[in-house]
C-alpha cells in the first residue's frame, strides 16, 4: 500500500504512530536497563538519612580523599 492510497483518517493514524514512536525514542530513559551497585544505593541513602538528621551533606577534602582512594602518596595535598 501507498501514501497516496491511505484515506485521511489511515493517514492521520499513521503519523501520529510515527510521532508517538520518535518522541518515545527521544524520551526514553537511557539508564532504564542500567543496574546500580549495592555499594551506591547504600551510600545515597546514607546521604539522605544523613541530609533528615541536619547535616550539610557536603564533605571535606579529605573524605574526597578518602572515597577517591587518593591519599598522599598520590601527589595530592589537601588543604581543609
Amino acid at each position: 500500500m501507498q501514501i497516496k492510497d491511505l484515506t485521511v483518517d489511515e493517514l492521520k493514524v499513521l503519523i501520529r504512530n510515527t510521532v508517538e514512536e520518535v518522541l518515545q525514542d527521544i524520551l526514553a530513559d537511557p539508564d532504564e536497563e542500567q543496574v546500580v551497585r549495592r555499594e551506591v544505593v547504600e551510600g545515597l541513602l546514607a546521604q539522605r538519612a544523613a541530609r533528615e538528621s541536619g547535616e550539610s551533606g557536603l564533605l571535606s577534602s579529605e573524605d574526597v580523599v578518602r572515597r577517591l582512594g587518593l591519599g598522599m602518596s598520590d601527589g595530592l595535598v589537601c588543604g581543609g
